[in-house]
């Protein structure tokens, strides 16, 4: 049966520098999520979003534009936006765990408001042509929030439901719950996706085997983690390539430069490739040892020489 694979979008992370990296160097990934624009009530798009979103950034990729909101007039603004930059399909937020987030009733502190749900998507479809998907968690209190504003999704053409199979105030923590999935399933006439916990190929075998009627697959942290896994889905292998290290080195080098370029001074870059580390040291031989090597090193030549290291350690 063949399937479609997605990167989940996380903040901080998954922009054009990071897509078009891991797309040259691995592949595997149809289309891509890119991270959700927010707009605090004022109408204006942030310089970082509109860069991220840049045609000429993302020339050579699928991107779907994401928004996070709880605001109708703020949801028309950013689907003019993205169709005046040519994107056809606007994803809604829905599913975005943080507290700060969830707080202000957004991402999946939104999920138990089907009333407000559906007035945005009212107004969405009417005032609107853009495609609509969503991207969701199954509640945020409790997975069974989501059924409650399944009936209302069931009234608008949504493309699709992509659903990470958590709640919210789980953040990434604990289990996906594969039961709570199926009753979504069960209970929509919509396009599901599955998202939530795809970190190797067998566990996307038995994935595949739980769920045969999804064919659209979103992979988010595990991406990170490892970005040879969509290309290893794909060959249906579980072998590295022999020249995986040269290859991950390759790609490392092209975000470092280029994140360094991007931002200003030592500690942002610095924080920005822990960040990446974070995930990165969880496929290597030993993550603890490898992320520590990378937060004791506090200038640029002893990161590099740390990269170095670790790298050659693996080989």
């Amino acid at each position: 049966m063949s399937f479609t694979l997605l990167s989940s979008p996380l903040q901080g992370f998954t922009d054009f520098r990071f897509r078009n990296a891991q797309h040259h160097y691995f592949g595997g990934i149809d289309t891509y999520y890119a991270p959700y624009i927010r707009l605090d009530g004022k109408l204006i798009v942030k310089n970082s979003y509109k860069r991220d979103l840049l045609p000429e950034h993302n020339n050579t990729l699928e991107v779907i534009p994401q928004v996070i909101t709880n605001d109708a007039e703020e949801f028309l603004f950013v689907a003019k936006y993205v169709r005046e930059l040519g994107y056809k399909e606007l994803n809604w937020n829905l599913g975005c765990p943080y507290p700060m987030v969830t707080k202000r009733g957004m991402g999946s502190g939104l999920i138990n408001d089907p009333e407000r749900i559906d007035n945005i998507l009212d107004r969405a479809h009417s005032e609107t042509d853009i495609l609509v998907s969503m991207k969701m968690r199954m509640g945020y209190e409790d997975s069974t929030e989501i059924l409650d504003t399944l009936p209302i999704l069931d009234k608008y053409p949504l493309k699709n439901i992509a659903i990470h199979a958590r709640i919210g105030k789980q953040l990434y923590k604990g289990g996906v719950d594969l039961d709570a999935f199926q009753r979504c399933l069960d209970n929509t006439k919509h396009k599901m996706y599955y998202n939530g916990d795809i970190t190797t190929v067998d566990g996307f075998k038995e994935m595949q085997k739980r769920f045969p009627q999804i064919d659209h697959w979103m992979i988010g942290r595990g991406l990170i983690a490892d970005p040879f896994l969509p290309s290893m889905i794909k060959a249906d292998t579980t072998e590295y390539p022999k020249d995986r290290w040269q290859q991950f080195r390759e790609f490392h080098d092209t975000i470092y430069n280029q994140y360094d370029e991007a931002l200003s001074g030592p500690t942002p870059i610095k924080m920005k490739m822990q960040g990446f580390w974070s995930y990165f040291s969880q496929t290597f031989s030993n993550p603890q040892k490898t992320f520590k090597k990378i937060k004791k090193a506090n200038n640029q030549k002893a990161y590099l020489q740390a990269v170095t290291e670790i790298l050659k350690s693996e080989q």
